[in-house]
């Protein structure tokens, strides 16, 4: 049985908010709504070949107004895929270099003294677009991924007394080399919780490298094309609030998050000296808006645990702190959510 083939929720069995609900009706208006996907799948693979998964997580982030860390060795079509997305949906793209010298100001803009007028004049940044790619963020210090956080969190920036407004839809996709250290900088914790999804990037099947391969010697990949506006995608992300959440699927979402910060009431005592710190609030705020996103992006108009599953990974695995303990025995962030949704029982 497939996703879409799976029976339709009785809304009469859950909250009494969701009794007013047809579920039928927004199964329909989300198969509507979510059509453009189609349009923008197409348009990507002119430019990129295979990274299903990295591409289906840009869209997430895109659906669900959530910020997006990619991680992976250079060469796997990050920067490629992040500057395609925008072309598709006709929205301002910029790319900002991070460097050990890069400067706050560099990113947000400053205030510049005019000597005609006696005045200082705002020239703004690379951060006023819609897509902003943060290319190899972890090689700039602390205080340059400050200056982000307020545009990443309040979508505004503030330059000497003046507060700006960034442009709808705003989405910081960030890379970052896992391989070097030399020259980088671990990205604050601040920073890091505010990425609605950490996507680890892997390489390409043989077939799929076969066909790199071909396309780039003989110079014969397509050009991305605008296929859906702005408009459109605002609309879409408001559609994707109105995917039907079951109480059942947000106790679901809670018990992952908690047993991150109490893994023995969870059942899995084991794991309490391998996690020094859970996921916070915006774990199961991000966990629930991507689940949404998962499930429209499937033309459904409801979540299933699948969904929750299927995206946990990428939400939590930047969000849960290892202790030494689970370093010296070679522990990840995987193997926990592994264990945590093998564990935590599924409605």
């Amino acid at each position: 049985m497939t996703e879409l083939e799976q029976p339709v929720p009785n809304p009469q069995a859950s909250a009494p908010a969701a009794a007013s609900t047809d579920i039928r009706a927004l199964n329909e208006k989300i198969k509507e709504k979510s059509q453009f996907l189609d349009l923008i799948d197409m348009e990507l693979r002119k430019a990129v070949v295979g990274q299903s998964y990295m591409i289906e997580r840009l869209l997430l982030g895109l659906l669900s107004g959530g910020h997006v860390l990619l991680e992976g060795v250079p060469g796997l079509a990050k920067t490629l895929s992040i500057k395609s997305l925008a072309s598709a949906v006709d929205g301002k793209f910029s790319r900002i270099q991070f460097t050990p010298d890069l400067l706050p100001a560099d990113l947000i803009g400053t205030l510049i003294y005019n000597q005609k007028t006696a005045d200082f004049a705002v020239k703004k940044g690379p951060v006023f677009a819609n897509f902003v790619l943060a290319d190899e963020i972890n090689r700039s210090p602390a205080k340059v991924q400050s200056a982000l956080l307020e545009s990443m969190q309040e979508r505004q920036v503030t330059i000497g007394e003046e507060t700006f407004q960034l442009d709808r839809p705003f989405l910081v996709l960030a890379t970052q080399n896992p391989i070097e250290q030399e020259g980088t900088y671990p990205l604050p914790e601040a920073q890091v919780d505010r990425f609605m999804l950490k996507c680890v990037v892997g390489y390409p099947s043989k077939e799929e490298e076969r066909e790199i391969m071909r396309h780039s010697v003989n110079n014969t990949f397509g050009k991305v094309k605008p296929v859906v506006s702005l408009t459109d995608i605002l609309e879409a992300r408001k559609a994707v609030r109105e995917v039907y959440m079951d109480e059942k699927i947000e106790r679901y979402i809670l018990d992952i998050v908690f047993a991150t910060r109490n893994p023995k009431e969870a059942g899995l005592a084991k794991l309490a000296n391998l996690i020094t710190y859970g996921g916070s609030p915006r774990a199961s705020i991000n966990l629930a808006l991507a689940s949404k996103a998962y499930a429209f992006i499937k033309r459904r108009g409801y979540v299933v645990p699948e969904d929750v599953r299927a995206i946990c990974r990428d939400v939590m695995r930047h969000r849960i702190g290892l202790s030494y303990e689970a370093e010296a025995e070679n522990i990840t962030t995987e193997e926990i959510i592994s264990q945590l949704l093998d564990t935590v029982e599924v409605p």
